[in-house]
């Protein structure tokens, strides 16, 4: 067996290249730039009013002006604007030829419908006006490579007219969940079988990674059968996870069909609790992991091992994050294993949950991080400072 952090340090090492991309970009929410991205145009491409209100020139400001035309946005016909005078303007409308200062239509006065004083004191020259390319410079960089695409950056994308992005591309995963005891639910639960659950909770964490093509395959604990399915899964996507069938009982076939498979063995087995019969192995710049069947121990070792791989790649923000937190209670274990245990965190305070069984969800699913108890430990006491791995 191998420690924790030699594991994460062999998976680190094989992680392949990423791969590039080009997106429309209503498909690129959640992925990440691969170049930066240039602006075509100005945005806003003239200077427009912020406000509703009457443009003006600054040097007019204490005349009464003589009200003429009318901008509304939208408005595509240039308006020239003469010395003595101002023009109505709406929010967006784009600035007449000559005007400099946009009046807020709360500080002016109407003299006979046709003549306006200004009465802000406080008005100056430019005030209420966006300048054009102040979004946004024709020919300079909008967003750099590496920057996530929240929603914000997809919609500021869209408003300096950018139709295609190129990303990093998200890999192809497949899952292979083994197992005769397994039924899916909906059916009856007969004497002996489980309910299947790796698949909901796996294919929601990928998912929550960014990854949407996940191919999904139930297998019997059937030698054959295990071979044939992973030989498929291998040729046919980037990242294979095997779920069961890891450890070294009679019905556990998954390690030798990856063998059979020209699959190169990296490691197998780590001194942690849960998820110590977890592998990982390659085939070219293809990665295959082997999880535990019991659902927590898959869940823990997927956030432990998978998502860390899956952000590198997409170079997308990752869905855990390390940090430290107190104890509100001891908590006892024997030294030689890495524990990772179900908890609870608020306020810098961390509390170690009920049910750390790796073949139990219910905790698992009240918790929101994960507590490291390192392998020389014996546990901690109340109030000590432990690292946490927090769940987003």
């Amino acid at each position: 067996m191998i420690s924790v952090q030699e594991a994460q340090n062999i998976i680190n090492q094989n992680i392949p290249k990423e791969k590039h991309q080009i997106l429309p970009l209503k498909e690129a929410f959640g992925y990440t730039t691969s170049e930066d991205i240039y602006s075509k145009y100005n945005i806003p491409n003239f200077s427009q009013s912020s406000m509703d209100g009457y443009a003006i020139r600054f040097e007019d400001k204490d005349l009464k002006l003589k009200i003429v035309g009318e901008m509304s946005a939208g408005t595509t016909e240039p308006f020239q604007l003469e010395n003595g005078t101002a023009c109505r303007i709406f929010t967006g409308a784009p600035l007449p030829i000559g005007a400099d200062t946009v009046v807020m239509q709360e500080k002016i006065k109407i003299e006979n419908n046709d003549y306006l004083i200004i009465e802000d004191y406080d008005l100056e020259k430019k005030l209420n006006i966006r300048d054009a390319g102040s979004d946004a410079k024709k020919d300079t960089i909008a967003i750099s490579k590496d920057s996530y695409l929240s929603a914000a950056a997809i919609g500021y994308l869209a408003g300096i007219g950018c139709t295609e992005v190129p990303v990093y591309a998200q890999p192809s995963v497949s899952l292979i969940l083994t197992g005769n005891e397994l039924v899916q639910p909906g059916n009856n639960l007969e004497f002996g079988q489980v309910f299947e659950s790796n698949s909901y909770q796996l294919e929601s964490v990928l998912k929550q990674c960014g990854i949407n093509s996940i191919e999904t395959f139930w297998v019997k604990d059937d030698p054959l059968e295990v071979e044939k399915t992973l030989n498929l899964a291998i040729s046919k996507t980037d990242i294979v996870i095997l779920v069961g069938g890891v450890s070294v009982g009679d019905y556990d076939y998954v390690i030798d069909a990856t063998k059979k498979c020209g699959i190169e063995q990296q490691f197998h087995k780590i001194r942690q609790k849960p998820g110590k019969p977890f592998y990982f192995g390659t085939k070219d710049e293809k990665l295959v992991f082997g999880l535990p069947g019991n659902p927590s121990s898959a869940l823990t070792c997927f956030y432990l091992y998978i998502v860390p791989v899956l952000s590198k790649i997409m170079k997308r923000p990752t869905i855990t994050e390390k940090t430290k937190a107190t104890t509100t209670s001891s908590y006892k274990k024997k030294a030689g294993l890495t524990h990772f245990l179900k908890a609870t965190y608020a306020d810098g305070k961390v509390t170690p949950l009920h049910a750390q069984e790796s073949y139990r969800l219910q905790s698992f699913a009240e918790a929101n991080c994960l507590m490291i108890l390192p392998e020389n430990s014996e546990g901690c006491e109340k109030d000590e400072v432990v690292e946490i791995i927090l769940l987003k």
